[in-house]
C-alpha cells in the first residue's frame, strides 16, 4: 500500500516537473519560423538531390549505350581488318 502511494506520488511529481519544464522552455515564434525555413530548405535540397540522381542515371545509361556502340565498332573494325588481310594474301 505504501509502495503504491509512493509510486503515485513519484509519478505525479514527474508529470508536474515535465509540465513545469515544458512551460519554462517554450519555443518562440522566431524559433518556429526558423525551423520552418530550415525544413523548407531541406525539402528543396532533397528535391534537388533526387533530380540530380535522375540526371546521373540518365547520363550513365547514355554512356553505357555509347560504350556498347564503341564495342560493336571495334568488333566490326577487327573483322574488317581480318577480311582485308585475307584479301591481300
Amino acid at each position: 500500500m505504501l509502495k503504491k502511494v509512493m509510486n503515485s506520488a513519484l509519478i505525479i511529481l514527474l508529470i508536474a516537473g515535465v509540465i513545469g519544464f515544458t512551460g519554462c522552455s517554450g519555443v518562440s515564434e522566431e524559433q518556429v519560423a526558423e525551423l520552418e525555413a530550415l525544413r523548407s530548405e531541406v525539402k528543396a535540397l532533397d528535391k534537388e538531390v533526387n533530380s540530380l540522381k535522375d540526371e546521373k542515371a540518365a547520363l550513365e545509361r547514355e554512356i553505357a549505350e555509347k560504350n556498347a556502340k564503341l564495342d560493336e565498332c571495334a568488333k566490326l573494325k577487327a573483322e574488317t581488318q581480318k577480311n582485308l588481310e585475307k584479301m591481300g594474301k
